[in-house]
């Protein structure tokens, strides 16, 4: 014997069933808290120090990579 039982109500319905508690606005506080210190720490800087700051191994890898192309090319002598 199967028996089939299928509810179909919404997650905000379903949490408020269980008594779970709505985190919403606490939520959306939390993530602009997070705009807010991401924003105003990135504000001064430069292109560049992004790059290196959200890349750092693929960036310091081709500055190598290039480097090692300049000293065998010769290009790298004064």
């Amino acid at each position: 014997m199967n028996i089939t039982i299928s509810v179909d109500c919404t997650p905000s319905e379903a949490r408020e069933f269980f008594g779970l508690p709505d985190i919403k606005d606490m939520q959306a506080q939390v993530m602009s808290e997070m705009q807010k210190q991401m924003t105003k720490g990135l504000g001064g800087m430069a292109a560049e120090d992004l790059m290196k700051l959200w890349m750092p191994g693929p960036m310091i890898g081709l500055d190598q990579f290039q480097e090692m192309l300049r000293k065998f090319s010769g290009g790298g002598q004064a």
